[in-house]
């Protein structure tokens, strides 16, 4: 009997333990190995977990350490961000490894760089399921179920996030987003990819409600790879977006404000004699200022929510029919956000992978291979959903709108 093993690499961060604690929870790997640079972290998550787990120490920015640690893996889990740095170190290793990958790569030129190795994993005759997260990942896959499975014509796809209020947030992630907001958006309208200037997308942004938060939230193009891949698997499709923002408002407005003002800069400025990089300055004004702001607006715990909004006509009928996905947050587990609604997914496609539910070769995307029954299935059996008063609520919620305006809402 073979003895699957399973490394995620980046497995003791905020999306990384995530997606090993519920690797080691599950029973499809008998060994799940914790790659990270910070080895005693591993090591004491490693312990939390039980004997199937261990820990070793990999450093993303060398591929002799990398190809060291997956060696005689049967999986590799990528959660080692920013993956427009990382992925062009560690998935070519793991090609050239021939072993199966998963990761929740959400930058555009990360995810261009990853489609440009499709040839090379088909050789390798691997599997390299990309951006398999909250968004991309499970925005994807239920697009994707709506527009193929229940419509017969599918005209439009617009996807909307909002989270915060995580109990921190490193400088990792604010460098995320001026990456995000110094590179141009892909957006996919009227039948085409065009490239929108994030700080100059007025006419696209709006106001968005979401069914577990109150009041409306201003949302803005948002640089994801959904409108890349997602035309590629819906015929005829004439509009693909992603939209988002980060909570609290204030804090994401605030963030937009310093990065227009040139603070993303990493060229050192004399201040009185001491050189300061403005970039530096500005990650750490923005921690800073973020706790302040979750106080001052009474923000409380993590919270968040992925809406879908599938629009076109019913097969068999014509219909005119909209369907809307919510996945919130709390429904992951009180208070988890965005960690648990990444990392859960991308465990969730690694054990699928494994046990052959996705048998496509090469580099793909969720919608690309990943049934989305197979992974809704997955999801109830992981938070035990629907067997009884005792159980967790699902943290998806499913809407159909006829062209009349009535509304069927169910849970998942």
């Amino acid at each position: 009997m073979s003895q699957p093993k399973v490394i995620v690499l980046g497995g003791c961060g905020v999306v990384g333990t995530a997606c090993t604690r519920t690797l080691a929870n599950d029973d499809t790997f008998k060994e799940v190995i914790i790659g990270d640079i910070d080895l005693d972290k591993a090591e004491k998550l490693a312990e939390q977990l039980g004997e199937k787990v261990s820990a070793v120490k990999v450093d993303a920015n060398d591929k002799e350490s990398i190809r060291s640690a997956i060696k005689g893996t049967d999986m590799v889990v990528n959660c080692v961000g920013p993956y427009y740095k990382f992925e062009k170190i560690i998935l070519p290793v793991v090609i050239e490894e021939k072993i199966n990958y998963v990761d929740v790569n959400d930058d555009t030129g990360a995810t261009y760089d990853a489609l440009d190795m499709d040839e090379a994993a088909k050789e390798a005759g691997i599997t390299a399921l990309i951006g398999m997260g909250s968004s991309p990942g499970v925005t994807n896959l239920l697009a994707h179920y709506a527009a193929t499975d229940l419509l017969g014509e599918c005209d439009s796809i617009d996807m909307f996030h909002t989270h915060g209020g995580e109990p921190s947030e490193g400088p990792g992630v604010i460098g995320h987003r001026f990456y995000c907001m110094s590179n141009p958006v892909p957006v996919f309208l009227d039948g085409e990819e065009k490239l929108v200037d994030p700080m100059d997308s007025e006419s696209l942004e709006e106001d968005v409600e979401f069914i577990n938060l109150e009041g409306k939230y201003h949302v803005y193009p948002y640089p994801h790879p959904e409108p890349i891949t997602m035309p590629k698997y819906i015929e005829d499709i004439k509009r693909v977006t992603n939209k988002g923002n980060v909570l609290p408002e204030e804090y994401y407005e605030l963030t937009r404000n310093v990065f227009a003002a040139g603070l993303d800069s990493k060229e050192p400025v004399n201040v009185k004699g001491t050189q300061i990089t403005p970039y530096d300055f500005a990650i750490s004004y923005l921690i800073q200022e973020r706790e302040k702001i979750l106080e001052e607006t009474n923000f409380g715990k993590a919270k968040g929510c992925v809406k879908i909004v599938v629009k076109g006509r019913k097969k068999r009928t014509n219909e005119e029919r909209t369907y809307i996905f919510s996945l919130v947050s709390e429904g992951v587990g009180e208070g988890k956000g965005l960690g648990e609604g990444t990392g859960t997914p991308a465990a969730f496609g690694a054990i699928l992978v494994q046990q052959g539910k996705v048998d496509a070769k090469g580099v793909i995307p969720p919608e690309g291979g990943v049934n989305a029954m197979d992974f809704l299935q997955l999801m109830r059996t992981t938070y035990k959903i629907g067997k009884g008063d005792e159980e967790s609520k699902s943290p998806l919620i499913f809407e159909s709108i006829d062209g009349e305006g009535n509304v069927k809402r169910m849970e998942f």
